[in-house]
């Protein structure tokens, strides 16, 4: 696909977005190029929809850099928990924050829920400019349960407690080429790409 640019910088400092976006990303001519190597600060997060603050951090990351700019916002949705830790999954232990005290305390919130019904959801923001009036938008969800201990050693987050409801398997031990084209992030990037290819963006 030829696109109108030819970088790209990625709005993310989590390194396993990172190498799951570089990922679906590399078929396409075009340099990516992650924020932090640019020194683009860090952005606030204030809203409470992953769509408010991916837009945010798109634009964000085109003000600081000059170039087009490409924003995730993710998050996992309990069913029991009334969709929490939604937009604050990173963040779920408070200032503790790290993937295994988040991990941690998801599993001391749901230890006696019998309904363990989950999704991720992903969307992804592209803004050709700080001000561009159009982004490009796209969504994308993964269902699957919580698990009541940890099983596999691959992926980030919450991956080792995700059982994904088709494969059988949780994230944490399914391989990036597989993850990449069943996950939330996987689905968002595929309609991200089709909407590229459609505007001639």
């Amino acid at each position: 696909m030829a696109l109108a640019f030819n970088k790209l910088v990625i709005a993310t400092g989590n390194q396993g977005k990172l190498r799951e976006i570089q990922h679906i990303l590399a078929p396409l001519q075009i340099e990516i190029i992650p924020q932090t190597s640019l020194n683009v600060p860090d952005c606030a997060e204030p809203f409470c929809t992953f769509i408010e603050n991916a837009l945010a951090k798109a634009r964000h990351a085109s003000k600081h850099t000059g170039l087009p700019a490409l924003a995730d916002d993710s998050g996992l949705c309990v069913d029991a928990l009334q969709g929490a830790p939604g937009v604050l999954s990173a963040r779920y232990a408070g200032e503790s924050k790290s993937d295994e005290n988040n991990n941690h305390k998801l599993l001391q919130v749901m230890q006696n829920e019998s309904n363990r019904h989950a999704h991720f959801y992903c969307v992804m923001v592209l803004v050709r400019h700080e001000h561009d009036p159009e982004p490009i938008i796209a969504e994308g969800q993964w269902a699957g349960e919580i698990l009541h201990e940890y099983r596999g050693t691959d992926g980030f987050g919450y991956d080792p407690l995700f059982l994904d409801d088709k494969t059988g398997k949780t994230v944490a031990e399914l391989p990036l080429e597989i993850k990449s084209r069943i996950s939330h992030r996987g689905h968002a990037m595929a309609k991200l790409l089709h909407k590229l290819e459609r505007l001639g963006a």
